[in-house]
C-alpha cells in the first residue's frame, strides 16, 4: 500500500522533528497511533499520558494502560479536576474547551517533570469539521496535532492502527461520558455513573457503538445502529433496559429510530444554551 506508506512516513519524520514528546493518551484509535508513531521514533523519550475523572468511561484506563504495554511506551496516569470549574459542570456547548484547558494545563506542568519538549494530541483531519471547542484549547497551550498536521483522515488512522496490528483499528469513538449530557444540563459525578452503567448494560448485551443520551426530565435516549434498532426493541430485553435504567433513576426512556450518531447533540447546540434546573 504505498499511499500508506508515505503517510506513515509523514507521520514518523514529522515527530522524528522532536526531541521528545508526551502524548494525550485516551486509548481511543487516534491516540493510539500517535503514541505508537512516538514510540518507534523517540523510544523511551516519549511518554504516553492518561486522565483519569468522573468522565472517563468504564474499562478505558485497563485498556490505556494495557496498550500502553503492547506500544512498549512509558504510561503515566494522571487525575484532573475538571468538576471544580463551573463553566464545565454548567454544561454550555463550549464544555469541552474548559475540559482541554484542565487538561492541557495538567500536561504542560508536567512537561518539565516528564522532560519532554512537546505536547500531542490525537485530533485527525475528520475533526476539524465538527463542533470542537476544545481544538481552541489545544491552540493555547501549544498542543500540536501531528495527525492533521500530516493530513491524516479517520480512514487513514484506522489504517495505520490495523498496519501495526493495533487491537483498536475498529475501535468505535469513545468520548468523555459527559457528551452524553444535554446542554444545560449540570454535569455531575452521579449523573454520569448513570449513564455509564446504562451503556455497560447495553455492551454486555451486544450493542456497540452505543451512546445512552441524558435529556430533561431524567430522560434517557439510546442510540444503538440502525440495523441493531430492531433486536433493541424487542422483549425480553427492551423491557429488561427499561427496567434497569428506571433502577438507574431515569424516569422514561426512549430508543432512537434514527440510529447512533456520533456527536448528534451538537445538531442541537445554540448560542445561549442556559442552565436547565432539575433535581438529580
Amino acid at each position: 500500500m504505498p499511499d500508506l506508506d508515505a503517510k506513515r512516513e509523514r507521520l514518523t519524520e514529522y515527530i522524528a522533528g522532536f526531541e521528545s514528546c508526551a502524548v494525550a493518551f485516551s486509548a481511543g484509535v487516534d491516540s493510539t497511533v500517535v503514541a505508537c508513531a512516538a514510540q518507534q521514533v523517540l523510544g523511551d523519550r516519549a511518554v504516553a499520558v492518561t486522565a483519569v475523572s468522573a468522565s472517563l468511561p468504564g474499562g478505558e484506563l485497563e485498556s490505556a494502560r494495557e496498550l500502553a504495554g503492547q506500544i512498549g511506551i512509558r504510561h503515566q496516569v494522571i487525575e484532573t479536576d475538571e468538576f471544580s470549574n463551573q463553566d464545565y459542570t454548567r454544561n454550555a456547548p463550549d464544555r469541552c474547551y474548559h475540559c482541554k484547558t484542565e487538561l492541557y494545563g495538567r500536561l504542560e506542568k508536567l512537561a518539565p517533570e516528564l522532560d519532554v519538549e512537546v505536547l500531542f494530541n490525537g485530533a485527525n483531519l475528520d475533526d476539524l469539521g465538527d463542533y470542537r471547542p476544545g481544538m481552541m484549547a489545544a491552540g493555547e497551550h501549544a498542543v500540536r496535532s501531528p495527525l492533521i498536521e500530516t493530513g491524516l483522515d479517520k480512514q487513514d488512522v484506522r489504517d495505520l492502527a490495523a498496519y501495526w496490528e493495533l487491537p483498536v483499528w475498529n475501535k468505535p469513538a469513545s468520548p468523555c461520558l459527559s457528551s452524553r449530557v444535554a446542554y444545560g444540563l449540570e454535569v455531575t459525578p452521579e449523573r454520569l455513573a448513570r449513564i455509564d452503567a446504562a451503556e455497560q448494560f447495553l455492551r454486555s448485551r451486544g450493542f456497540s457503538p452505543l451512546r445512552v443520551r441524558e435529556h430533561p426530565g431524567h430522560l434517557a435516549r439510546v442510540e444503538v445502529p440502525l440495523d441493531q434498532v430492531q433486536r433493541l426493541c424487542e422483549q425480553p430485553l427492551l423491557g429488561q433496559l427499561n427496567d434497569y435504567l428506571q433502577e438507574l433513576g431515569y424516569k422514561s426512556v426512549t430508543v432512537d429510530k434514527e440510529g447512533f450518531r456520533s456527536g448528534s447533540l451538537n445538531q442541537l447546540v445554540t448560542l445561549d444554551a442556559g442552565p436547565v434546573k432539575e433535581d438529580l
